[in-house]
């Protein structure tokens, strides 16, 4: 049987490998902090729109948010699932609108008057554009530092 003396070596390379690895780890992270690479993250707004079909009609509720307050406008797509829609009235393939706050209603009688903010329960409704099949709705919230975040992505 052979007897090697020489084994007291691995442990001391074992050490200093281990040393060199976390070295390598605390650089990269110390790295991360000071380039800025964690930074600019942005955060998801929390706004919330619900939408609804009657007839030829779609309307949209809004329901307000933790960042209501920021809520610049609402932008609004609808596409339509057929050519017609329910009262057999031809529609656009897609239609987009926007409600500003503060301005006057355009999308029908339920929108707040001239001036007025949108409020929890406000009301948009968006006439003739419902079609029979499923509609795709999308509405896209704008906010005052420049973000844009989906709030509803549904069909009706």
């Amino acid at each position: 049987m052979m007897n090697f003396k020489n084994e007291e070596a691995v442990s001391p390379v074992i050490g200093v490998i281990l040393m060199v690895a976390i070295t390598v780890i605390l650089a990269a992270v110390i790295a991360a902090f000071v380039f800025g690479m964690t930074g600019n993250v942005q955060t998801t707004k929390s706004v919330a729109v619900t939408a609804s079909q009657n007839g030829p009609d779609i309307s949209l509720t809004y329901q307000g948010g933790a960042d209501a307050s920021t809520l610049q406008y609402l932008a609004i797509t609808i596409e339509a699932g057929a050519t017609h829609n329910a009262a057999g009235d031809p529609v656009p393939a897609a239609k987009v609108t926007e409600y500003t706050q503060g301005a006057s209603g355009t999308l029908g009688p339920d929108v707040p008057a001239s001036g007025a903010t949108l409020s929890v329960g406000s009301t948009m409704k968006i006439e003739e554009m419902g079609t029979p099949q499923r509609d795709h709705v999308v509405v896209v919230g704008h906010f005052a530092d420049g973000s844009e975040n989906v709030v509803l992505d549904t069909y009706v």
